[in-house]
């Protein structure tokens, strides 16, 4: 989730609605300027016990920030804990319980964000062998009850926990209990938003089914294949989902920010400290009406912070997020940008994809995201198919769109190769999660601790 810092600068007063979409337009860029954003979040816990380490104990969260300065990391504070570290390959944030995330910096090619990954990876496992912490790559906590972890000092967080209970039965999970893998992609112009945010909502729930990998909850099989998936079916329906105004006549910039004006505040950000707004309207905030704030304006900032508390399947920011995919190992990391650069970054892959989903009706569409987390690619699609029929077709069309861009490494190799764990997925017919279940009722003989070992990076 986004970290907040105060800056020099001072954020622009809203004056006029006009300026909330034309915030989206401002993410405008020829296809040159398309970079790629990989995000991805990992466990970490104790080798000795497995327990999740609290930020203060030692060798816990803050000693693992603190030690990255090694690395050139900048530490980010807020109340003086250290939350964040930012640097040349972007930034490093805490989740809620814990949960080390990657933001990483604008690429231009897979290559690149690969190797980013590779950066991160090595340093935290360096470090965590210094403090004897291990990462996992998994979507889910395995074993974890909630009160067993710990809670990270960011004052969003403290705003969020109070009021997920309000509003949905699994809010809390989600928070102290997931990790995913996200990418974010440029867009031309609102017309080429439209279509990507599209084909995007569209193929979510195949990412989710591709990179199915949390089908375990305090111990035992939870019956999902990715109960991350469906945590975020009883999260909070106010900024969650599959929005089905992206498929209407009309669809872009301006309906986005009434989507978003209609999602209810959490917070609003002032001095190194965050008020909590949570369930208040930031329409009241627009007139100055906010109770927390009265007679107060936002300002651009406080905008953009209220875009991050929206959680579609697809977000629009000055950029779109994909947002399905559970976490998972070094590879699928890579895996997840090379499947929606492939589609999204090629006109002609694009155009490809849209024709595959088109015609499926809302319904449709809502049932294929209903029904993934159970069943992964054995999903219902309209025309009588399954998920899995059509898995095949949409990596040889990220193949395509991929070798039509031609980005090579030093040793002369496209980007297509990043597919390879997709392609294994569907070569098997088993999606991760599903292969994580066989060893649990084989070689592991129930024992679910053994996911430490299979997927520790």
């Amino acid at each position: 989730m986004t970290t907040r810092s105060d800056t020099i600068k001072t954020s622009p007063l809203i004056e006029s609605r006009d300026q909330l979409v034309a915030s989206f337009a401002s993410g405008e860029k020829p296809p040159e300027r398309w970079r790629i954003g990989t995000e991805h979040e990992k466990f970490v816990y104790a080798d000795s016990d497995h327990h999740a380490p609290s930020y203060t104990e030692k060798g816990g969260i803050r000693d693992l920030l603190d030690a990255l300065q090694a690395y050139g990391w900048t530490p980010v504070e807020e109340n003086g804990n250290v939350i964040a570290m930012t640097g040349s390959d972007g930034s490093i944030s805490l989740e809620p319980a814990g949960q080390f995330e990657l933001s990483g910096a604008p690429l231009e090619t897979l290559h690149q964000t690969c190797a980013e990954t590779g950066r991160h990876l090595e340093q935290v496992k360096a470090i965590g062998e210094k403090f004897g912490i291990g990462f996992l790559g998994l979507g889910m906590w395995p074993d974890k009850t909630r009160a067993e972890l710990p809670i990270m000092p960011k004052g969003r967080y403290a705003i969020m926990l109070r009021h997920m209970p309000r509003v949905g039965t699994m809010g809390l999970d989600m928070m102290l209990r997931t990790c995913t893998i996200q990418v974010n992609l440029d867009y031309q112009s609102e017309a080429d938003m439209v279509r990507k945010f599209r084909v995007g909502l569209a193929l979510q729930p195949l990412a989710t089914a591709l990179f199915a990998n949390s089908p375990f909850t305090e111990g035992k099989p939870n019956g999902m294949l990715s109960y991350r998936s469906h945590i975020w079916s009883d999260t909070d329906p106010a900024r969650t989902g599959m929005l089905p105004f992206v498929f209407e006549d009309g669809f872009g910039y301006d309906r986005y920010t009434e989507y978003a004006l209609d999602v209810p505040m959490y917070f609003v950000y002032r001095e190194g400290r965050y008020i909590d707004a949570a369930g208040l309207s930031f329409r009241d905030f627009l007139e100055g009406k906010l109770s927390v704030l009265p007679g107060e304006t936002p300002t651009l900032d406080d905008w953009n912070d209220h875009l991050s508390t929206a959680f579609p399947e697809v977000r629009l920011k000055t950029f779109l997020e994909m947002r399905g995919a559970d976490g998972g190992p070094w590879g699928r990391i890579c895996a997840l940008p090379a499947l929606w650069v492939g589609l999204l970054y090629d006109a002609q892959a694009l155009d490809a994809a849209w024709d595959l989903v088109k015609h499926w009706t809302i319904e449709e569409r809502q049932a294929l995201r209903d029904s993934v987390p159970k069943l992964g690619l054995d999903s219902p699609i309209a025309g009588g198919r399954k998920l899995r029929d059509i898995a095949g077709e949409v990596l040889d069309i990220a193949h395509a769109g991929l070798a039509t861009r031609a980005r090579l490494d030093t040793s002369g190799n496209n980007e297509t190769g990043f597919l390879d764990p997709l392609r294994e997925v569907v070569r098997s017919g088993k999606v991760p999660a599903e292969v994580l279940l066989e060893k649990y009722h084989g070689v592991w003989g129930g024992d679910v601790s053994k996911v430490y070992d299979a997927l520790r990076f």
